[in-house]
C-alpha cells in the first residue's frame, strides 16, 4: 500500500484526516532516516572489513610468492617446474586482485557513503527543517486565532477591524509554510526513488568482477529505469510548484471537491463542572441529511483524534453581537436534544457565512418597539408579578443563555406567541427576567437612546435633588412616543419590584445596577464611560422612585428649578438603603489649601455651613437631617466598627464583597458610594450594601 497524495488544497481545511495522512509520509522519512543512518554505519564497516580482508590477501600472496619447493635430484621435470611455478603464479594473480580491490576501495566513500549522507542532509534534513518551521507556524497560528477570537465584541469597530487584518496575515502566513512543507515532503519522497538507489551501488561490488556480466543486463534496465523517473520528476516538479504558486496567490480558486457541504474548524462553548469553555471542534457538515459531525481536535496537541460525535441539525441562528460577548457565533439546535442550543464560533465572518449559508441559517430575532414588542414585554411582566415577585436575587441572577433565547424565539414570532404558558413551570422566573433584560438589549438603539444619553447623564450629576429629577423628568417627556411608553411599562413593574424588597432584596438601588447599564448604554466604549456607569444607576433609580409623576404629569416650565417633588426621605425604620438619588452630591464644598493653612478644617466647616443655613440653600432638607450634619461635622472621622450580615450576597463587580448571611466584617465605615458601605473581611476591603448589614 502506497503512501497516500497530500494536496495543496488541504492545507487550508487542515483537517485531522489531513494530518494523518501527513503523519504517515513523516513517518516514512523518519523510517528511510534510520536506514540511511544503518547503511552508513555498516558501509563504513564493509569498508574498513574490505581493506583487512586486503592487507590479508597480500600477506598470504607474499606468502606464496616466497615459497619454493626443493626437489630431489640435480634436475626437474617438466611438470615439477609447472608445479613450483604454480604459486607464483597464483601470488601474482592475487597481488593483481587486491590491486584492483584497492583502487575500488579508494573509490568507495565517493561511490557508496557520501551519497547517502548527501541525501540525508540535503533532502531528509531539509523536510525536517520544513517540519520545525511548520510546527512552529501552526503553534503560532493557533495561539494567533484563539486570541483573536477571544477579543470583546464591545470593541471598538476600528480596533476589530485592525485585528482582523493582523490575524489574516497570519493566518495566509500559515498557509504559505503550509503549501511549502507538503511540497517538500512529496519532493523526498520522489527523490529517494533516483537518487538514493544509484548504480555506484552496485558498481561497487561488481567492478572488476567477471560476475558483473551476469548483472550487466539488470544494471543496464535499473539506468534506464532511474533515468526515465529522474526525468519524470523533473517535469512533475515543475507543475507541482506552478500549481503550488497559484494556490499561494488564489487560494479560495482551487478547493478541494468534497463529498461533505461544509467542514472546518468550531470552537463549541461548554460547560463543565459550572464553568463554560470554549472548545475546538473539526466539524463537517451534510446538507443531506443535515448530520453535523464533531471531533475533539487541535493542531497544537500533537495530532490526537478525540472521539466523533454526530447529531440532525433542527436549526441554525446567527447571535447577534450584543448578544454575547465573542464574535462570529451561531446557535445550533438538534433534533434529538430539545430546547438545547449549542453555541458555536466560527473563525471569521466570511466563514459564519459559509457555515450559516450551508445549514440554512437563518437571522436572529430582532426586538422592535412595536406590538408584538409591547405585548412580549406584558406577557413576561404579568408572569414575574404573579409567580416569582418575591424570589430572591430577582433580576440579579441569569437565566441559562439557551433557554432565554428559545423563550425570545417562540414569544417574538407571532405564529407560537400564544402557544407560550408562562405560567408553566417549564419557564423558571430566572429565564423571564433574562429575557426581558436581553430583549432590551436587543432593540436597535437603547430605550433611553443615543440621542439623549449625555442629557440624563448630564441631569444625574446635578447637586440639587430636585433638580436632577426636574431635568430627567423634562427629559422623558422628549423620549419617542413608544420609547417614553415602554420606559412607562418597565418602571412601573420595577417599581413594584422594590417594593418588596424585604423579600426578593432587589432594593431600588440594585435595579438600578441592573438596569442602568442596558437602558443607557453609550454608542462606544470608552474609559469615561464606564466612569459614567454609576451615574447610569442614578438615573433609573430616579425613574423607579419617582415613576408616577414623571410619567403621569407633564413636565413644568423652567426645568431644573425646583418644584413641590416628593423627595424620599430614609425613615429610621425602613431596611431599605437609601438609593444614590436620594442622597445630594455635594451639599458642602472642600476647603482650599489656603483656608486650611489659615484656620483649620473645623473652622472652615463650620463657616461653610453657617453660610450655607444662612443661604436657605440646604435643599429644604429636614432638621433631623440637618442634626445628622453637626454630628457628622463633629465627628469628621468616625470610628470604624464591626458588622454582621443579615443576608447573603455575591459580588457583581470587583470592588465589591461576597458574603453570606451572618458574615462579621471588620473596621466597616461609610463610603464615598451612596447606599454603600466599605469593610473588611477575611483580609480584602471592598464595599457592603448598606440595607444587607446591622452594625454590632
Amino acid at each position: 500500500m502506497g503512501l497516500p497524495a497530500l494536496e495543496f488544497s488541504d492545507c487550508y481545511l487542515d483537517s485531522p484526516q489531513f494530518r494523518e495522512r501527513l503523519k504517515s509520509h513523516e513517518l516514512e522519512l523518519d523510517k528511510t532516516n534510520k536506514f540511511i543512518k544503518e547503511l552508513i554505519k555498516d558501509g563504513k564497516a564493509l569498508i574498513q572489513a574490505l581493506k583487512n580482508l586486503s592487507t590479508a590477501q597480500r600477506k598470504f600472496a607474499e606468502s606464496l610468492n616466497e615459497f619454493k619447493f626443493q626437489c630431489i635430484g640435480d634436475a626437474e621435470t617438466d611438470d615439477e617446474m609447472c608445479i613450483a611455478k604454480s604459486l607464483q603464479e597464483f601470488a601474482g594473480v592475487l597481488q593483481n586482485l587486491e590491486d584492483e580491490r584497492t583502487r575500488m576501495i579508494e573509490n568507495a566513500n565517493d561511490v557508496l557513503i557520501t551519497p547517502l549522507e548527501r541525501f540525508r542532509k540535503e533532502q531528509i534534513g531539509a523536510a525536517k527543517e520544513a517540519k520545525k518551521k511548520y510546527d512552529k507556524e501552526t503553534e503560532k497560528y493557533c495561539g494567533v486565532l484563539e486570541k483573536h477570537l477571544s477579543l470583546s465584541a464591545k470593541k471598538k469597530e476600528s480596533h476589530l477591524h485592525e485585528a482582523d487584518s493582523q490575524v489574516d496575515i497570519v493566518r495566509q502566513h500559515f498557509y504559505e509554510v503550509s503549501l511549502e512543507y507538503v511540497f517538500k515532503v512529496q519532493e523526498v519522497q520522489e527523490r529517494k526513488m533516483f537518487e538514493f538507489v544509484e548504480p555506484g551501488l552496485f558498481t561497487y561490488y561488481h567492478h572488476g568482477y567477471e560476475l558483473a556480466k551476469d548483472f550487466n543486463h539488470f544494471k543496464t534496465d535499473l539506468t534506464i529505469s532511474i533515468q526515465n523517473t529522474r526525468n519524470r520528476f523533473e517535469s512533475t516538479r515543475s507543475e507541482v510548484e506552478s500549481l503550488m504558486k497559484k494556490m499561494k496567490e488564489n487560494p479560495h480558486e482551487h478547493k478541494s471537491i468534497s463529498p461533505h457541504t461544509m467542514e472546518g474548524y468550531l470552537f463549541i462553548l461548554e460547560k463543565r463542572s459550572f464553568v463554560s469553555t470554549w472548545v475546538k471542534y473539526y466539524c463537517t457538515y451534510q446538507r443531506e441529511p443535515k448530520r453535523l459531525t464533531m471531533v475533539l481536535f487541535d493542531q497544537k496537541s500533537g495530532g490526537k483524534i478525540g472521539e466523533e460525535e454526530s447529531f440532525i441539525l433542527k436549526s441554525c441562528t446567527r447571535r447577534k453581537t450584543d448578544s454575547i460577548e465573542k464574535r462570529f457565533c451561531f446557535d445550533v439546535e438538534a433534533i434529538d436534544r430539545p430546547g438545547v442550543m449549542i453555541t458555536m464560533q466560527a473563525l471569521s465572518e466570511e466563514d459564519r457565512r459559509l457555515w450559516m449559508e450551508a445549514m440554512d441559517g437563518r437571522e436572529p430575532v430582532l426586538a422592535q418597539l412595536d406590538v408584538i414588542g409591547f405585548n412580549v414585554i406584558k406577557k413576561f411582566i404579568y408572569a414575574v408579578e404573579t409567580r416569582g415577585i418575591d424570589e430572591q436575587g430577582l433580576y440579579r441572577i441569569v437565566g441559562v443563555n439557551s433557554r432565554v433565547q428559545k423563550l425570545l424565539s417562540l414569544t417574538m414570532d407571532p405564529k407560537t406567541f400564544a402557544d407560550v404558558e408562562l405560567d408553566s413551570s417549564e419557564w423558571e422566573i430566572k429565564t423571564i427576567t433574562s429575557a426581558i433584560k436581553h430583549y432590551l438589549r436587543m432593540l436597535p438603539a437603547p430605550l433611553m437612546t443615543y440621542q439623549y444619553q449625555r442629557s440624563f447623564i448630564k441631569a444625574a450629576k446635578l447637586d440639587n435633588p430636585e433638580a436632577r429629577v426636574a431635568e430627567i423628568h423634562s427629559i422623558v417627556h422628549r423620549l419617542p412616543e413608544k420609547n417614553r411608553q415602554m420606559l412607562e411599562l418597565l418602571m412601573k413593574h420595577l417599581a413594584n419590584v422594590a417594593s418588596h424588597h424585604q423579600q426578593n432584596l432587589m432594593t431600588v438601588a440594585n435595579l438600578g445596577v441592573v438596569f442602568g447599564p442596558t437602558l443607557l448604554r453609550p454608542q462606544e466604549e470608552t474609559v469615561a464611560a464606564i466612569m459614567d456607569i454609576k451615574f447610569q444607576n442614578i438615573v433609573v433609580e430616579i425613574l423607579i422612585e419617582n415613576h408616577d409623576m414623571i410619567f403621569k404629569d407633564t413636565p413644568t416650565p423652567g426645568v431644573g428649578q425646583p418644584g413641590q417633588l416628593n423627595l424620599p426621605r430614609r425613615k429610621s425604620t425602613e431596611s431599605k438603603a437609601p438609593s444614590c438619588s436620594e442622597r445630594p452630591l455635594t451639599l458642602f464644598r472642600t476647603p482650599t489649601h489656603s483656608e486650611k493653612d489659615k484656620g483649620g478644617e473645623k473652622t472652615f466647616h463650620s463657616q461653610n455651613k453657617a453660610s450655607h443655613l444662612q443661604s436657605g440653600n440646604i435643599f429644604n432638607v429636614p432638621c433631623s437631617n440637618i442634626c445628622n450634619i453637626d454630628c457628622l461635622l463633629l465627628l469628621e472621622n468616625p470610628p470604624p466598627r464591626k458588622a454582621r450580615a443579615l443576608y447573603a450576597c455575591k459580588a457583581e463587580h470587583d470592588s465589591e464583597l461576597s458574603f453570606i448571611a451572618g458574615t462579621i466584617f471588620e473596621n466597616v465605615h461609610p463610603s464615598r458610594e451612596p447606599g454603600w458601605l466599605e469593610g473588611t473581611l477575611d483580609g480584602r476591603t471592598g464595599l457592603i450594601p448598606e440595607n444587607y448589614v446591622e452594625f454590632m
